[in-house]
């Protein structure tokens, strides 16, 4: 049982936003990529005990006395995690996707260093070096975009990139790209460059400087590790240096970030990268979360469940073509979509505006080579993840992309028909509730 009575006892202003937001979320359909809907005993993780013990440091090591316990749960989340993923090593700290990318750069970089990213317009994230971040202001960033004609990554460029830049840290993964990365594919060229380094550095005499300059492998997998743990995505901790990830996107647990390697020089510089270098005490009720979700996650019903996010996806994308809406790269391998709407007569921002009146969440994004600013932007980014969550079918995929169509058309065509798509949704909405009333006290 959620109890929230003690909560109105204390505050009657947080408990009504509290209530709202329940209500907000259970009466309208979440489909914003990075979202999705937790089980109960990952929520009831977060509000345990464990929110009151300060624990800088690491099992074994930390700075304050009383720790047994958390240590044992901080330790059987590393061991889940390490279980879930194939993989030597974790660093189950961080606040965020974007605390655990900063550790790795803080660990492997110095200031000024080259970092190559992909592009936010081509689908990357703003922590792979966009000018607004720390990555942006601290290194020397160049960012790769996909293939003009395709809108897919182009191995070649991104070769050609390497060898020009010489980078001492390369990140593959995206927030907003609907195809698979091949992470074998850029393995093998980073290795044939740290390669052709290596014995140019022999010819001048200097491989003492090796370690110094060559190019390590991060992969970001925040947005498809869910897909990953469910064996429905290359993994990337065969072929990359070191892996981040969020927990609350496709793997379905609480906010926070997590840093995966299979190399124990590797985790010695992360642990320390982490903690002291770039956040204090771990919020170990968050861990405690991670735990229960990494449990649920190991389990054969979530890999159902991932394989109905594709599904779901892949039938939206399907029925969203047949209505002739354009999509980037004309569909999708994982839990998104990209909607291009540069041959249509309306914004990312407004397409968002108008499925939010029907019920339908979502995010404005950009499309690569986008013309339009950031405010506005020229695509809309869709997941499936949080409504496959609730329970919705490929059945209920073909309503919610005629609904998307209709809101594609005239203002007037939509405006007459908004009161029959928001039944629609309603009535989805009754027939999958965010979480069972009966578990709920108000």
């Amino acid at each position: 049982m959620i109890d929230f009575s003690k909560v109105k006892a204390v505050d009657e202003d947080v408990y009504d936003l509290i209530i709202k937001e329940y209500q907000r979320q259970d009466s309208e359909l979440e489909m914003i990529a990075s979202e999705n809907r937790p089980s109960e005993a990952v929520l009831l993780a977060q509000a345990s005990y464990h929110t009151l013990k300060y624990a800088e440091g690491y099992p074994e090591a930390r700075y304050y006395a009383g720790c047994e316990n958390i240590d044992k749960t901080e330790q059987l989340a590393i061991d889940r995690a390490c279980e879930l993923f194939n993989c030597k090593y974790a660093n189950v700290q961080p606040h965020s996707g974007a605390s655990a990318n900063l550790a790795v750069q803080f660990a492997l970089l110095k200031p000024e260093d080259t970092l190559i990213g992909m592009s936010l317009n081509s689908g990357g994230h703003l922590t792979h070096g966009a000018k607004p971040t720390l990555s942006g202001k601290y290194f020397n960033v160049v960012q790769y975009d996909v293939e003009p004609t395709v809108m897919e990554i182009d191995y070649e460029d991104i070769s050609n990139l390497i060898s020009k830049h010489k980078p001492r840290l390369f990140i593959a993964g995206a927030s907003a790209y609907p195809r698979e990365i091949n992470f074998k594919e850029l393995a093998t060229i980073i290795a044939q460059y740290n390669k052709m380094l290596y014995l140019d550095l022999i010819g001048q005499g200097k491989e003492d400087e090796y370690e110094d300059k060559k190019c390590y492998f991060m992969v970001d997998m925040a947005h498809i590790a869910g897909l990953v743990a469910a064996g429905l995505h290359q993994s990337p901790l065969e072929y990359a240096d070191v892996v981040t990830t969020t927990t609350h996107k496709t793997l379905r647990g609480p906010r926070g970030g997590m840093i995966l390697t299979n190399s124990e020089d590797m985790i010695k510089k992360i642990n320390k990268a982490v903690f002291p270098g770039t956040q204090g005490g771990p919020l170990e009720n968050i861990i405690a979360a991670k735990a229960v979700c990494f449990k649920e996650a190991l389990q054969p019903e979530y890999k159902e469940y991932m394989k109905k996010v594709v599904d779901n996806c892949k039938a939206l994308a399907e029925e969203l073509m047949s209505r002739g809406v354009k999509l980037l790269t004309n569909g999708t391998d994982n839990h998104l979509i990209l909607i291009d709407l540069r041959d249509r007569d309306i914004s990312g921002q407004e397409l968002e505006n108008r499925l939010k009146q029907v019920g339908i969440v979502t995010n404005k994004n950009a499309v690569p080579f986008d013309t339009k600013n950031k405010k506005t932007t020229s695509g809309l980014r869709i997941g499936t993840a949080a409504v496959t969550s609730r329970g919705l079918n490929e059945e209920d995929m073909a309503d919610i992309a005629n609904i998307i169509s209709i809101c594609l058309l005239s203002e007037e065509e939509y405006k007459n028909k908004l009161l029959s798509m928001q039944e629609i949704v309603a009535d989805i909405c009754s027939v999958y509730p965010l979480y069972r009333e009966d578990n709920l006290i108000f």
